[in-house]
């Protein structure tokens, strides 16, 4: 599965970051790094509550 992140739409505002550490980061500037853009169906649960929670939408998963 593929983490994908629409950058027009992101705010920066961090609940992925503290949801999902291990794929999101933002920076200091409040862009947002994404760490790891493939993951595995084990971390499906954590990367969906990740997507739900953006408040812009910002995320998707495919696959």
């Amino acid at each position: 599965m593929r983490v994908v992140v629409d950058y027009d739409k992101c705010t920066g505002l961090g609940l992925c970051e503290s949801l999902a550490p291990d794929f999101f980061e933002v920076a200091d500037d409040g862009s947002l790094n994404l760490l790891r853009a493939e993951a595995d169906e084990a971390q499906r649960s954590e990367l969906e509550e990740a997507v739900r929670a953006c408040p812009t939408e910002a995320l998707r998963i495919e696959g």
